[in-house]
C-alpha cells in the first residue's frame, strides 16, 4: 500500500526539503506519496512546522503521527486537537553541529575577551592575556542532545564543564548535577553559562536575580535555547551592576525582538536573530524518512515527545 505523507510547512521549506526528503524516502524502499496537497482523509503522516499554520488535526482520520521539523515543540505540545504520536527534531547532525559551533565560538569570544580588540576605536594598547581554558568554569544548563554535544566540545577544549539537568544524567568527563540544589551548585562561581533547556512552565525564569547572584562577578551568559529561560528584567539589572559582564542572546520571549527592547541598545548585550542552529534539510530529511519507515514497519518511532514533560 502507498503511504501518504503531507508536508505541512511554508513554501520555502518545501522548496528546500522536496528533493532531499524524496531521496531519503526513496532510500527506505517504502511505497509513498509526498505532497503539500493531499486530501485530509488520506493523510497518514504529517511532516510539520508550526509556521505552517496547521493547528487542528481532528480532520485527519487516518493520521498516525506528526513529525516535527523543529527541535522546539512548545507551540504544539499542548494542542488538545493532536492525539497521535508527536516527534521532534533532535537527531539532526546539521542542527547539532551548528549549535556546537555557535556555543563554542561565543564561549571562546567571551573567554578571550575578543570584543575589546575587535571594537577599539581609540587604538588602545592595553590589556592582558586571558587565563587558560582550564581556569574558566563553564556551566551548561540542559543536557539533552544539544547540551551534551556542546558540553563535550567545551570540555575537549579544556574548560572545566558542569552540566545541569532537571533529571539526573551521566556524561563521561562532565560533572553532572540535577534538581534545585544541583542548580545552585552548578551556577556557583560559573564564569560562562550556556542555556540549552527546553521551554516549559518548569524551566521559565531558570535564571533570575537569585541565580545571577551565584555566578562569578562579570560572568558571561550565552542563550541559544529559549527566550523564557531568562528573567529579562533581572538580566538587565545584573548587567547594569556588573554581576553579569556580557550576554549573548539568540532567542527571546517575542521574536523578532521589538525595536525598542533594551537589549538592542545595551552595551553588554549581543543580539543574534535566532541563528544559532537550524534544521538542515539534507540531514533532517533522513531523520524524517527513518521515522516514516519505522511507522510503516511497526517499529517504535524515534524522538517521541513526552506530552507531560513538554519536550
Amino acid at each position: 500500500m502507498t503511504t501518504t505523507i503531507l508536508f505541512a510547512a511554508p513554501q520555502d521549506s518545501w522548496d528546500a526539503y522536496r528533493a532531499p526528503l524524496t531521496e531519503a524516502l526513496d532510500a527506505t524502499g517504502i511505497d509513498y506519496r509526498l505532497s503539500r496537497d493531499i486530501p485530509a482523509e488520506e493523510v497518514e503522516y504529517i511532516v510539520y512546522a508550526p509556521s505552517s499554520g496547521l493547528t487542528d488535526f481532528t480532520g485527519f482520520p487516518k493520521l498516525k503521527a506528526v513529525l516535527s521539523l523543529w527541535a522546539g515543540v512548545e507551540k504544539i505540545v499542548g494542542n488538545d486537537r493532536l492525539t497521535v504520536p508527536l516527534t521532534r527534531m533532535v537527531d539532526d547532525e546539521g542542527l547539532t553541529q551548528g549549535m556546537v559551533e555557535y556555543v563554542t565560538g561565543h564561549a571562546l569570544r567571551h573567554h578571550l575577551g575578543m570584543d575589546a580588540h575587535i571594537v577599539n576605536p581609540d587604538h588602545r594598547w592595553e590589556g592582558k592575556a586571558p587565563p587558560l581554558a582550564r581556569e574558566r568554569p563553564v556551566t551548561v544548563l540542559g543536557l539533552g542532545m544539544l547540551g551534551r554535544a556542546c558540553a563535550r566540545q567545551l570540555a575537549q577544549i579544556g574548560f572545566p564543564v558542569t552540566g545541569w539537568s532537571r533529571t539526573p544524567r551521566e556524561i563521561e568527563g562532565i560533572r553532572c548535577l540535577s534538581g534545585t540544589e544541583g542548580l545552585a551548585e552548578a551556577l556557583s562561581g560559573a564564569q560562562i553559562v550556556v542555556l540549552l533547556l527546553p521551554s516549559t512552565p518548569q524551566t521559565e525564569n531558570t535564571l533570575g536575580a537569585e541565580q545571577f547572584a551565584l555566578l562569578a562577578p562579570g560572568a558571561a551568559i550565552i542563550n541559544p535555547g529559549r527566550g523564557p529561560l531568562i528573567d529579562d528584567e533581572a538580566l538587565l539589572a545584573a548587567l547594569d551592576s556588573g554581576q553579569v559582564g556580557q550576554a549573548t542572546l539568540d532567542v527571546f520571549r517575542v521574536e523578532p525582538l521589538p525595536q525598542d527592547h533594551p537589549f538592542w541598545a545595551h552595551p553588554r548585550v549581543t543580539v543574534t536573530p535566532h541563528i544559532a542552529a537550524e534544521t538542515r534539510a539534507d540531514s533532517a530529511s533522513r531523520v524524517i524518512a527513518e521515522n516514516v519507515r519505522r511507522g510503516v514497519t511497526g517499529a517504535p518511532l524515534l524522538h517521541l515527545v513526552d506530552r507531560g514533560a513538554g519536550y
